[in-house]
């Protein structure tokens, strides 16, 4: 049995207390769906037919809060930025232009760095949306559009401190950002162009040609190469194989380490022979313009580690094996 720390803390309190923020919390997201109404509805049109971009405000927890839900809107399709509202009073109220959404998150609706500059914000014609626990409050009040993250108790045991209201507020944007992608359509591909350094983003826009080897690296030979000279073009490229082609470049076979193993175990004298002798006809090829993760698919499949590239043309062009997807971080 786990001995408890010996800081003098109380092994029961602790997880008592945690598991009564769990519930709290979980209560607080169940809340909302009773909240959410026509105003939800509109606020997603407004965004989805907005010329400019959601511009994010809050103060304290709500601003981090804030930043948050601006990085998950624009992630998802819909351009976004956060503008601290203190800031904003000091010149940055100049990124908010026509055409912008400003969603103004404050649980008690009475941030007076916000409430501020909601006269300033009116002015430049844009919809306010108010992100708030408090339908009576001063932002409410002159705000277009009043979503409600209100929250019945903070999971603070003094009721203070910002924990399940910043959490309803994270969830309420989440439901936002969903609905948004949802209706644009938004889909994987355009998920990862807007992360082009993360795994989805590498396996749904890196191309073969982007990866693959080209040009004096591809190991190749001639039908009629003598085997020696077939193992020294295979030695010098380091590719484990090499294409067997002809004068056009079109693909007649591949030959590889594993054939070299199997034809010394059945003892034949390999002097004699040529690449058109040992060479592996109609060898699995792929397209230069196809997707990098295709390529690693169809290694998998078919259980090879070396796969021929070609071009719209069927010209051999290239190769690749899965050391160069792993170094291009596809697989």
């Amino acid at each position: 049995m786990t001995q408890p720390p010996s800081t003098g803390i109380h092994a029961g309190r602790v997880l008592r207390l945690a598991h009564e923020t769990f519930d709290i919390e979980a209560r607080a997201l169940l809340g909302l769906k009773d909240r959410q109404g026509e105003a939800f509805v509109r606020t997603v049109q407004a965004m989805l037919e907005g010329r400019g971009r959601v511009v994010v405000m809050g103060m304290g927890k709500s601003g981090h809060v804030g930043r948050k839900i601006a990085a998950t809107l624009a992630s998802t399709g819909t351009p976004a930025m956060f503008v601290h509202p203190a800031e904003a009073s000091h010149g940055d109220l100049g990124m908010v232009t026509d055409g912008d959404i400003v969603l103004a998150i404050s649980n008690s609706g009475e941030s007076d760095e916000l409430t501020a500059i909601v006269p300033a914000i009116k002015r430049l014609g844009v919809t306010l949306v108010a992100m708030t626990g408090r339908a009576e409050s001063t932002l409410a009040r002159h705000a277009d559009l009043v979503l409600s993250s209100a929250v019945d108790q903070e999971a603070c045991p003094l009721n203070l401190a910002p924990t399940a209201s910043t959490t309803a507020q994270m969830a309420l944007g989440d439901a936002l950002a969903v609905a948004l992608l949802d209706a644009r359509g938004f889909r994987e591909e355009d998920f990862a162009r807007s992360h082009p350094g993360g795994a989805l983003g590498r396996k749904l826009l890196t191309h073969v040609h982007d990866v693959m080897r080209s040009g004096e690296a591809v190991p190749k030979v001639l039908p009629e190469t003598r085997f020696i000279d077939m193992m020294r073009e295979m030695t010098r490229k380091g590719l484990g194989a090499t294409a067997v082609a002809d004068a056009a470049g079109h693909v007649l076979g591949i030959f590889t380490d594993g054939d070299l193993r199997r034809l010394i175990e059945k003892g034949l004298d390999l002097r004699e022979l040529c690449a058109r002798d040992v060479m592996h006809p109609g060898p699995r090829t792929i397209r230069d313009d196809a997707l990098a993760v295709d390529a690693a698919d169809l290694m998998e499949q078919h259980r090879i580690t070396s796969v021929l590239v070609v071009d719209a043309q069927g010209t051999l062009v290239g190769a690749l094996n899965s050391n160069d997807l792993m170094r291009a971080k596809v697989i």
